[in-house]
């Protein structure tokens, strides 16, 4: 989030203000009764109860897929910040740093996978949490008080980039590149809600509770700190774009010195975020127009090299390596839970003993990490993570959802229905995706790869309305076909529809211990946050 913060500015904090928080409330009152009654495993499994084995099976090989993009991604990350701090510059060619970081990346989050296995990814994350704490509180302190604080900030950046509400009547007007239609249907609705109802590596922490009220109450609490989080990730990219010249680094920073800063200028603050050059060759980077790419996924490794000195610069820079591992040992678990249940099991070898799915699990993990690998050096393409992200999910999780609302909430949705909605919405991403494409970018793994019919100003607001596509025709479709197809008997459905789903029993609880009083009280946060920095 750092990275969009200096790429995007204070637009960013919409990722967890109406791009979180709404569907994480969402998620504790109604979704987790669904999943926690039903003892589902997986999503896809999920599916398989509501719908039939040919719906899971185009969500368990779609969702393998993300897994192993995001987990790519994290490692793309991971290697970018080992090869930045030249931890093997001098021991080996400067041409193999980045192939070297890739796979001691691999091999060390392989490894704990291994020893731990889930429970060491969830132990990871709560550690990975206080540390980016310890290490980002005084990160951003510093930051403030060498750029003049927030009014400092706002005198340096253009106002689009420190107004989170300001411009959004039209796509041309704000750092994001969409007007507020997009921004609400695309991100507050479609991908936040898809993530956090669908995603299984989410839900699975959540399942991990011991009874369903505890379950209900994760995503409320983890939405609390949740909330002031962009304080602490978007504020250091913001910080970044702000610095000047004048402002002296720390000597630390001298091995991040991979390129020049540039002045800041109105049209283009990038204030100490360094040009992006291709890790694998070495070369700068440049757009469709020739003119130089910045790699804002070293925002944060850049201000931490600057600000910090020698012993608490260990401590920020184990916080993003604990981040980075944490998003590739959740992605991996989730990959080899639906591969050896979803898949291996229920297509391949269904009457395996539990020794060989669990033998079949760690060649799973192997095989996510490997696979992992590949989708690191697809993802040199991006000089945001957080773009790429979101185009991942608008792929999977944004048609996902269009079938898990109509299938939660509506009584006549059928499997042929819902089976030909999904591949209709992930088709229609693909469409979309293939003939779009951001501004100045080429055509190729940014779209446009089958012919360019519209330019949309940034690679966030394509992700937006490809999932807004995608939500869309998975939902007509979806609701076209259950019209004409035979649903299920209303009794075969108990514990899968909400309406016929018995309520969770809070008679027993305080009014302070319910979930509902919990999620009114995060909401009213939530707004509270909206207004202030509208």
């Amino acid at each position: 989030m750092g990275a969009s913060g200096a790429k995007y500015g204070i637009n960013t904090s919409h990722f967890y203000w109406i791009g979180a928080i709404p569907a994480m409330i969402f998620v504790g009152i109604f979704m987790m009764p669904f999943y926690y009654g039903s003892k589902a495993r997986s999503v896809p499994e999920y599916l398989r109860l509501r719908f039939d084995e040919k719906t899971r099976a185009v969500n368990a090989f779609t969702f393998a897929f993300m897994t192993v993009l995001s987990s790519g991604i994290s490692m793309y990350a991971m290697a970018l910040l080992i090869q930045t701090l030249g931890l093997f510059r001098g021991i080996i060619p400067d041409n193999y740093i980045f192939h070297v970081s890739v796979f001691v990346s691999a091999i060390i989050v392989l490894g704990y996978i291994f020893l731990g296995g889930l429970t060491s990814a969830i132990y990871n994350e709560v550690l990975q949490f206080f540390l980016i704490v310890a290490g980002f509180v005084p990160l951003v302190w510093i930051g403030l008080r060498n750029v003049g604080g927030w009014q400092g900030i706002k005198q340096t950046l253009p106002t689009t980039m420190t107004h989170s509400w300001r411009g959004m009547a039209h796509a041309s007007t704000n750092t994001l590149g969409v007007e507020w239609v997009g921004l609400a249907m695309g991100l507050g609705f479609v991908l936040s809600f898809g993530y956090w109802c669908t995603d299984f590596l989410v839900i699975q922490r959540a399942m991990a509770a011991d009874s369903e009220t505890s379950a209900r109450r994760v995503p409320l609490i983890a939405a609390i700190p949740k909330m002031f989080f962009p304080f602490l990730v978007i504020l250091p990219g913001l910080i970044a774009v702000s610095v000047t010249s004048h402002i002296a680094p720390n000597p630390a920073a001298v091995v991040a010195s991979t390129s020049a800063s540039v002045p800041l200028v109105d049209e283009h603050p990038h204030g100490i975020i360094p040009l992006k050059t291709n890790p694998l060759n070495g070369q700068p980077v440049l757009d469709s127009n020739g003119q130089p790419v910045y790699n804002y996924d070293l925002a944060i490794p850049v201000m931490l090299l600057r600000f910090f000195p020698t012993g608490i610069l260990g401590l920020g820079l184990t916080a993003l390596l604990a981040s980075f591992m944490s998003g590739m040992a959740g992605n991996v678990t989730a990959f080899n839970t639906v591969w050896t249940y979803d898949i291996y099991q229920a297509y391949i070898n269904k009457r395996a003993t539990d020794a060989h799915y669990l033998w079949m699990g760690r060649v799973a993990t192997i095989g996510g990490i490997a696979l992992s690998i590949a989708a690191a050096y697809a993802a040199t393409n991006f000089n945001n993570i957080m773009d790429a992200l979101q185009l991942v999910f608008s792929f999977v999780n944004a048609p996902l959802f269009a079938t898990f609302l109509l299938g939660m909430f509506w009584k006549r949705t059928t499997g042929h229905g819902a089976f030909t909605g999904l591949v209709s919405g992930t088709f229609a991403a693909l469409l979309h995706h293939g003939l779009t494409i951001p501004a100045d970018l080429a055509p190729g793994i940014h779209g446009g790869w089958i012919s360019i019919i519209h330019r949309y100003p940034s690679e966030m607001a394509q992700n937006f309305w490809t999932a807004i596509f995608a939500f869309s025709v998975n939902f007509i479709v979806t609701i076209a076909v259950s019209l004409v197809t035979k649903p299920r008997e209303e009794s075969e459905l108990v514990g899968l529809v909400y309406s016929l789903t018995p309520k969770p029993v809070e008679n027993h609880l305080e009014w302070y211990q319910k979930p509902t009083t919990l999620a009114a009280a995060v909401f009213a946060m939530l707004i509270i946050l909206n207004l202030v920095f509208a």
